[in-house]
C-alpha cells in the first residue's frame, strides 16, 4: 500500500497489532495531539487576518514574554484533553506554572497518563512568518495521590511512553515514536487527515551542518566554542567545515538533521550552567526521537534520557543530533579532544 493512504489513525490501529507498548489509551492519546496540531495550524495560517500576532504583555513561568498565539496553543491542548480524564490525568505546559488535572473522569477511572508540552516552540518567529512548531512528550503517572501529583510526573526521559511533535511550516508534518521506530505523517488538508509520508526514519552519523545561537558564543564554557570552532574549521577529511543555520526555532532545526544529519547545541552558559531549554517537554521528548532515529542526544556530560528529574520545569543544557557529531560535542565539552 502506498504510504499516502495511510492516516495518523489507521497506521496507530497497525501497530498495535506489532507493538505491545502502543495501547489503546495511548493511541487516543497521540491522536487528541494531532487534532491539537491540526486546529493549531489552522490558526497560525489565519492569525494575520485576525489580529492574533504580536505579545499579550504579560510573561510565563519562564519569565519569558507570551505571544498571543502561545496562550493560544495552550488553550487548544487544554481544551482538545478536556474530558479525556479516563485516558489523560493531567497536562503540563510551558505556558502553566502548575500541572493541569483533565476534568470529567469518565467512567470514574482516572487516566494513567500524563501529557507534556511546549504549545509553540518558537513563537518569537510568528510576526516574520517564519516556522514554529509543538513538542509534546507522553509518560504514564507514577502517583495516584492528588497532593503527590507533581511527585508522580517527574520520570526520566527512558520511560517516555510515545513523543513526538507537530511542525508548522509550509505544509504541517507529525512527527512521532512510542519506541518502535520515527514516524512522519503530513497534513493532508483536502481530507483533514495526517497522512503516512516518512516510515522508520534514520539519520546519518554525521552531518554536514551546525545549528546554535553564536550570538552567545562568549557566554559559552570553553569546551563548547572549542568544538564549534572545530566545527568551522577546514579538514576535507572530515567534512569540514559545517554550514550553520539556525531558525530560532528547536523544533524546525532538530526536524532538519533527523534526515540529513548533523548536530544542535544550545550549551549553558558560564553564568548559567544549566541552560535554557526544558527537560521534560523539550530536550527529552526530541532525544527519544533522535535517538530512535540513530543519534544522540546530550547535556554534554549526561545522556538526556538519563536525567532524573527535580522539577517539571527543570532546565537542561542540550547537543543532539547525529551520533558521532553528539560524541565528538561530548569530548570536547569533557576536554579531552
Amino acid at each position: 500500500m502506498s504510504l499516502s493512504l495511510i492516516t495518523l489513525a489507521a497506521h496507530l490501529v497497525q501497530q498495535r497489532s506489532v507493538h505491545s507498548a502502543l495501547t489503546h489509551d495511548l493511541s487516543v492519546v497521540i491522536e487528541h495531539i494531532a487534532l491539537a496540531g491540526k486546529v493549531i495550524g489552522r490558526e497560525l495560517s489565519e492569525a494575520a487576518l485576525h489580529g492574533a500576532l504580536g505579545v499579550t504583555g504579560h510573561t510565563n513561568v519562564q519569565g519569558e514574554v507570551v505571544q498571543k498565539l502561545d496562550k493560544r496553543a495552550n488553550d487548544i491542548f487544554v481544551q482538545t484533553f478536556e474530558g479525556q480524564g479516563s485516558v489523560v490525568r493531567a497536562i503540563v505546559s510551558e505556558e502553566m506554572e502548575k500541572p493541569w488535572e483533565v476534568g470529567g473522569h469518565v467512567g470514574g477511572r482516572s487516566g494513567d497518563h500524563v501529557v507534556f508540552v511546549d504549545p509553540l516552540d518558537g513563537s518569537s518567529n510568528l510576526d516574520a512568518n517564519m516556522t514554529v512548531g509543538s513538542i509534546f512528550s507522553v509518560h504514564r503517572v507514577q502517583s495516584r495521590l492528588k497532593t503527590d501529583l507533581e511527585t508522580g510526573l517527574l520520570n526520566r526521559g527512558s520511560d517516555q511512553l510515545a513523543a513526538g511533535y507537530v511542525l508548522y511550516g509550509p505544509s504541517t508534518i507529525l512527527v512521532y515514536t512510542c519506541g518502535a521506530g520515527v514516524y512522519q505523517f503530513t497534513l493532508d488538508r483536502g481530507i483533514g487527515e495526517f497522512v503516512l509520508s516518512g516510515s522508520r526514519l534514520k539519520m546519518p552519523a554525521r552531518g554536514k551542518v551546525y545549528s546554535a545561537n553564536e550570538g552567545n558564543y562568549a557566554k559559552w564554557p570553553r569546551g563548547v566554542q572549542r568544538f564549534v570552532d572545530y566545527l568551522r574549521d577546514k579538514d576535507a577529511a572530515t567534512g569540514r567545515p559545517y554550514a550553520s543555520r539556525y531558525s530560532g526555532c528547536l523544533v524546525a532545526d532538530v526536524h532538519r538533521f533527523l534526515t540529513n544529519g548533523g548536530v544542535y547545541l544550545y550549551p549553558g552558559e558560564i553564568t548559567k550552567p544549566e541552560g535554557k531549554l526544558r527537560l521534560m517537554y523539550e530536550a527529552a521528548p526530541l532525544a527519544f526521537i533522535i535517538k530512535q532515529a540513530g543519534g544522540l542526544a546530550s547535556t554534554g556530560t549526561e545522556r538526556i534520557e538519563d536525567i532524573t528529574p527535580t522539577a517539571v520545569h527543570q532546565r537542561v543544557p542540550l547537543i543532539i543530533g547525529s551520533h558521532e557529531d553528539v560524541s565528538t560535542a561530548e569530548q570536547f565539552v569533557r576536554e579531552k579532544a
